[in-house]
């Protein structure tokens, strides 16, 4: 077996220009592959289907920082632009076992199937009050700037109790927080004023409670399940990076994948096809998610012919593993919401990390879609496919915009 410290690493592009070339080079190398986060900081990659459902569940590999051995020998500075990521503060992303369960619960008794069910109406309305702003004779826009963008931020800010004035600034920060071009010098200060943020938001909340997350948790520390306060400011800071960035991309994504493939369009709006099947092929072929950050191996983790040696570093690369043959046929590599697959994808995780705000996605892009197709059948790209752009975020398959003809 080998361990990696000799291999050549795949840089992955810090610019994205081809995540589906990256992708299927990453199949290519193995179950296993060496890889390079920008910054020049090694880290291993499961790019295979069935291979990242175990790892997944492993418990060998843990969230817990001090793990890794470059961070223990100072080799990841401080201002590293994913440091966000890697190191996001005390929340259920980044502990295991009975501390996760007890974070996890405590956000699932939170986040209840009522609460999420409740949001289909508050959804349906900005949806509709969204889609009213359109150019009522047609035209041009950038459907991810005035609708996929805007939505999920109203929602999760209605979610987590966040005031709607605090958004223009938040959406500024989260680009930096994601963004592989962030300037050194600008790294801390970003993080540092995220946590401003939500502090200010979890002590006003404190102050006059109301009906949304944030309240909720804080209501969980106050009748004795020991939630610090530092574990709700970063499990909402979590909550509202996750739950506006997914849905984004799972929108955006849908969109492109109906434009350049017709004729699945032409099923989905006679009737044909479920929009559940646009969502699902969509999160399975163009996830939103392109890698995911960062778990570390406690002890040597064999993976095929090569072994996670103890103390490296692990990322799942979601964008590679959803397009992997072995798992959903010959024809992986192919957008078909007709597709009838034995192994479901696993864009929203697996395992003990699965993504608690799954539901609340899907449900956004199931009211989301349906409606901006019906108000606009014709809607279609402004521009070729191939000039749309990808934001320098690995960790995100993000545009920088979607010019749309509506009609």
């Amino acid at each position: 077996m080998t361990t990696g410290t000799e291999e050549a690493h795949i840089p992955l592009d810090p610019f994205v220009t081809d995540l589906d070339g990256e992708g299927a080079r990453l199949r290519a190398a193995g179950p296993l592959a060496a890889v390079e986060l920008p910054g020049g900081v090694p880290v291993w990659a499961v790019t295979h289907h069935a291979e990242a459902k175990a790892l997944l569940t492993d418990p060998r590999l843990v969230k817990d920082i001090n793990v890794w051995g470059a961070w223990r020998r100072g080799e990841i500075p401080a201002d590293w632009p994913l440091i966000g990521l890697a190191n996001p503060g005390r929340s259920m992303l980044t502990v295991d076992g009975a501390e996760h369960r007890r974070l996890r619960t405590l956000v699932a008794q939170a986040l209840t199937v009522r609460r999420v069910e409740h949001m289909r109406e508050r959804i349906t309305e900005l949806t509709g009050r969204l889609l009213d702003d359109f150019p009522a004779d047609g035209g041009v826009v950038d459907l991810k700037a005035v609708f996929a963008y805007p939505l999920p931020m109203y929602v999760v800010a209605d979610l987590m109790g966040i005031e709607e004035a605090r958004l223009p600034r938040l959406k500024v920060l989260f680009e930096k927080f994601f963004s592989t071009q962030t300037p050194p010098e600008e790294v801390l200060a970003t993080l540092t004023e995220l946590a401003s943020i939500m502090a200010e938001t979890v002590a006003a909340k404190r102050a006059a409670p109301g009906d949304d997350l944030t309240s909720a948790l804080i209501e969980a520390s106050e009748n004795g399940d020991h939630l610090t306060d530092e574990e709700i400011v970063s499990t909402l800071q979590l909550m509202v990076a996750a739950g506006h960035e997914t849905t984004i991309s799972l929108i955006v994504n849908a969109v492109v994948n109906l434009s350049t493939h017709p004729e699945q369009r032409d099923l989905v709006l006679a009737g044909k096809a479920e929009w559940s099947a646009v969502i699902e092929e969509t999160l399975r072929w163009s996830t939103p998610t392109s890698h995911v950050l960062i778990r570390f191996a406690t002890e040597d983790v064999p993976v095929g012919d090569r072994v996670i040696p103890a103390g490296d570093a692990l990322i799942v690369s979601y964008g590679a593993l959803g397009r992997d043959e072995r798992a959903h046929g010959a024809t992986a590599g192919a957008f078909d919401i007709t597709r009838a697959s034995e192994n479901r994808h696993i864009s929203f995780g697996h395992g003990p990390h699965v993504c608690p705000g799954a539901a609340l996605s899907r449900l956004e892009a199931g009211v989301a879609l349906p409606a901006l197709y019906a108000r606009f059948p014709e809607l279609d790209l402004a521009v070729p496919a191939a000039e749309l752009r990808n934001k320098p975020v690995v960790t995100q398959n993000d545009l920088f915009e979607l010019p749309v003809k509506l009609a």
